[in-house]
């Protein structure tokens, strides 16, 4: 049994550092010696993702770094640690690392204060995203871009690879009157872009208050790379984003799980990774999903605490459609329900309406509209964005 683990990690050694060569932007940065940086003010976006590819923090680096007057942390939803859960209140606090003030924003506000930004020439943003659209990370970073051109500061993005990857475009479109800080920009619900690339898009297309925006490109991540292609260390993003696998979970049952009596597995070891409600039948409902032919999609029967559904295995190399796989979850869901599953959530919609984009899900779903008509809907928006996207596309 020994000599066998051996020769098996010996063999999966090289293919997991097969891609080690990729370099965010903050070793890019650092490779120039902090050039953009020097003899500047800085004031510093991130959490505990902020970091390089050997697992150094951010705030760390740019602290210790010659000619760098490192003088104030902003920390997002999940505060520095990234241990605060969804949606709490995270308090402005003394970073021990640094020594330096680490203001929340998403606290009193989610928007970096005059008195917050007073004496920064520049905001430096270094956080990983998951490259969902309910995610409230680039959110952040669009309201600190909206400070920054107020106050005439340098918007920094130290750039980063999407876990998703960067070709995958999917999912329905965002109605004006859902945007949110759980949606703030006009994308599709899976965009393909890094950091970089949808603050590019998001400055030159004026969907946040122009601001002197400069990228740090990273070095070796192609569109084509997942987050398991580039070598890198993943460092949990908040306490139910564990794992570098578990954005492709998120797409598929994040949305569905805004709405209430389901059980998605949030707040255990396998967040986003089942689906069950107390009125579905495990078989029925995991023979269903299984009829759809969701290539690199596993689906096995689920039970606990009264709850049925199905548990996914989601293959992250996969080329199938996971917001259409959230359709169908979603409308499998409600079909058995009694009453209705948008009927028993009255007064509790609001979350999952801003997070999926519109109300028009309830209306098809209740006229009966198939999952293929309403995933062939969203492709005009989808088709237009990705031409839009084009001109801000880095890599």
């Amino acid at each position: 049994m020994k000599k066998s683990f051996l020769i098996f990690l010996a063999v999966l050694v090289p293919v997991v550092f097969a891609h080690a060569e990729v370099e965010l932007g903050i070793d890019v940065l650092a490779s120039h010696n902090f050039d953009l940086l020097q003899g500047k003010r800085i004031g510093l976006v991130t959490n505990q993702t902020g970091v390089n590819r050997r697992g150094t923090k951010t705030r760390a680096l740019l602290k210790n770094a010659p000619g760098v007057k490192l003088v104030a942390l902003f920390t997002p939803e999940h505060g520095l640690d990234g241990t605060e859960l969804a949606g709490k209140y995270v308090a402005t606090r003394k970073d021990k690392l640094t020594g330096l003030t680490a203001w929340s924003l998403y606290g009193p506000t989610r928007k970096p204060t005059p008195q917050m930004l007073a004496g920064l020439d520049a905001l430096v943003f270094d956080m990983q995203d998951i490259g969902s659209r309910s995610y409230t990370y680039v959110s952040t970073m669009v309201k600190c871009m909206e400070a920054a051109s107020e106050r005439g500061l340098e918007f920094i993005v130290l750039d980063r690879p999407n876990p998703l990857g960067g070709a995958r475009v999917e999912g329905p479109p965002i109605e004006a009157q859902w945007i949110s800080f759980v949606g703030q920009l006009p994308v599709p619900y899976v965009h393909g872009m890094t950091v970089g690339e949808i603050a590019r898009m998001a400055n030159g297309l004026g969907w946040t208050p122009r601001c002197n925006l400069k990228v740090v490109s990273m070095q070796g991540w192609k569109r084509d790379m997942i987050w398991m292609d580039t070598g890198l260390r993943w460092v949990a993003t908040s306490p139910n984003i564990p794992r570098s696998s578990s954005p492709f979970y998120y797409v598929a049952t994040g949305t569905v799980g805004e709405l209430p009596d389901l059980e998605t597995g949030v707040g255990g070891p396998e967040p986003f990774e089942v689906i069950g409600a107390k009125w579905l039948d495990a078989k029925s409902f995991t023979a269903q999903l299984k009829a759809q032919h969701f290539p690199g999609v596993g689906f096995s029967e689920f039970a606990k605490s009264g709850f049925q559904g199905t548990r996914l295995l989601i293959d992250p190399h996969t080329s199938s459609n996971l917001s259409a796989l959230s359709a169908y979850i979603l409308a499998g869901v409600n079909q058995p329900a009694r009453p209705s599953l948008f009927a028993r959530s009255a007064g509790k919609l609001e979350m999952f309406y801003k997070c999926y984009g519109s109300q028009t899900i309830r209306s098809q779903l209740e006229r009966r509209a198939s999952v293929q008509q309403i995933v062939a809907g969203w492709q005009p928006s989808v088709s237009r964005f990705e031409r839009e996207r084009q001109a801000y596309l880095l890599y």
